[in-house]
């Protein structure tokens, strides 16, 4: 695995949804029911948030868009998954998603930088190789990119498809979001 470049603690880490941090079952996640957290997944974010460090979700959600649920939908899954987090001490510091359907080239859609930019904004942080981009495909790579954070690539959900994608060379690999952490936290 290619650490290079990564050996300064992320000021903050932002994620993608499905795939990093619960499991893609290749469809649309339409209820709260159909989300599960992946193993070790919230863990991880919750020792991110004790480390100090902002996290924050970049997440396309195209089921809106597509008409397959709707964004009070999306708030109750969002709802779930923020609750499941706090029960292992975690949390959130920001959540942005895209709802358009890909066909409407909408900024914020990945592999675009809006949601990423609309973080750096909320959060108040320069976006900078200090911030790292965890994601399972070449759409969180190149919007990392896209944004001037560092993308970091996990081998779950679309992951491992990912790795057959020339672009990998261009960001480190992990097996999961756990194991990003377990690398953060040796780092000083």
């Amino acid at each position: 695995m290619n650490k290079v470049g990564l050996n300064i603690k992320p000021t903050a880490v932002i994620v993608d949804r499905d795939g990093v941090i619960n499991a893609d079952p290749h469809g649309y996640i339409s209820t709260p029911e159909d989300w599960h957290a992946l193993p070790g997944s919230l863990t991880a974010v919750a020792k991110l948030n004790a480390l100090g460090i902002k996290v924050a979700v970049a997440s396309n959600q195209s089921g809106i868009g597509r008409g397959f649920f709707d964004e009070k939908a999306l708030q109750r899954i969002t709802a779930r998954m923020q609750a499941c987090l706090a029960a292992e001490g975690g949390h959130f510091d920001f959540i942005a998603y895209c709802p358009h359907h890909p066909e409407e080239d909408c900024p914020c859609r990945k592999p675009k930088a809006g949601l990423l930019l609309q973080i750096g904004k909320a959060l108040q942080i320069s976006l900078n190789k200090h911030v790292w981009f965890v994601g399972d495909s070449e759409k969180d790579i190149l919007a990392a990119l896209a944004a001037s954070c560092t993308p970091v690539l996990v081998k779950t959900g679309n992951g491992l498809r990912t790795l057959a994608v020339d672009r990998k060379e261009e960001c480190p690999i992990f097996d999961d979001l756990a194991a990003v952490v377990r690398y953060i936290e040796g780092l000083e």
